[in-house]
């Protein structure tokens, strides 16, 4: 099997690149038939421009690559690696957030080469979302979480201050949170789930997930198996500030699904197919990738990927 690791020097706080060269030249040196190769992302986008190329050069070939960096390179990998059946997808964890590997184990688990190298595979389900009003986005994939509305204004904001000091690094999500507060709690939306009519109103925030966490520490979908065919929907309501506030240690830890006065306030469900229309454009984040656009529809692809975990 081939071993090519697809390395985001803008990933992280701080570029990673030499640190992860290092362990990957130790390991083969220690292992003389690793057959491996490193690439360095240019640009937004380039990895998956990379690895779908890499994969129709080598339709037959296995192959297993190693996302290096968070969510967000995550991504741009499974994107190039869908359709291809012969290419796995894990992850080195170097990103602000790591949420999907969060599904699997820790940090840790994900730095150690030879626990990936030996790992375990895993069919998994990943989004497709289209945009019918910007067609010119192209099918975008997720395999971690979609969110809109407060949430997706926080990541827009924890994108922006991930490398500033105190701020930025594991704190930029709360960062985001802080400043969303006060200008992102009422957002219009009108959705359809699986063709029935779902919501139309102001909402707070929308998660779709795949996976478990969000936003580096919260667990916005407790309940989400990520093989299951079926994806995760959680909508909360428009809410005072002081409700709201009460109820972030819950979206934490994953608990607001079984808090009485939460209930009240969320719409809970599993789907397939879910319809994202608003009068106005606005952000949907895509593994922690904004996109822009007033008309989303998320589709959940049935074991689309091969996903290693450490060993």
């Amino acid at each position: 099997m081939k071993h090519i690791f697809i390395v985001n020097p803008c990933a992280g706080k701080q570029d990673a690149t030499a640190l992860i060269a290092g362990r990957v030249e130790g390991y083969a040196c220690a292992h003389t038939s690793f057959d491996y190769l490193i690439y360095h992302t240019k640009a937004p986008c380039d990895g998956t421009r990379w690895v779908r190329q890499w994969c129709q050069e080598h339709p037959e070939e296995e192959v297993r690559f190693y996302a290096c960096g968070g969510d967000g390179t995550l991504n741009e990998v499974v994107s190039g690696c869908i359709g291809f059946e012969k290419a796995q997808v894990t992850v080195h964890a170097n990103g602000s957030g790591n949420d999907y590997i969060k599904y699997y184990g820790s940090l840790d688990d994900f730095n150690d080469i030879g626990r990936l190298v030996e790992g375990v595979p895993h069919a998994v389900d990943v989004m497709s979302i289209d945009c019918p009003d910007s067609p010119e986005l192209g099918t975008r994939y997720s395999i971690n979480v979609c969110n809109f509305g407060f949430d997706a204004m926080v990541c827009k904001v924890g994108n922006d201050v991930r490398r500033k000091p105190i701020i930025g690094g594991k704190h930029s999500y709360t960062t985001g949170i802080i400043k969303s507060i006060f200008t992102s709690r009422s957002n219009y939306v009108r959705m359809t789930v699986d063709g029935q009519p779902f919501f139309d109103g102001k909402m707070l925030l929308c998660t779709l997930g795949n996976g478990r966490y969000n936003g580096g520490n919260y667990m916005c979908a407790p309940l989400s198996l990520n093989d299951d065919g079926l994806l995760e929907v959680n909508l909360f309501r428009c809410m005072s500030l002081t409700k709201f506030a009460s109820l972030i240690d819950a979206y934490s830890h994953g608990t607001h699904i079984n808090r009485p006065d939460a209930k009240k306030l969320m719409l809970y469900r599993q789907a397939t197919t879910v319809d994202i229309a608003s009068d106005k454009p606005f952000w949907l984040v895509i593994d922690g990738e904004m996109l822009h656009s007033g008309h989303y529809v998320v589709r959940n692809l049935r074991h689309a990927i091969t996903f290693v975990s450490p060993q």
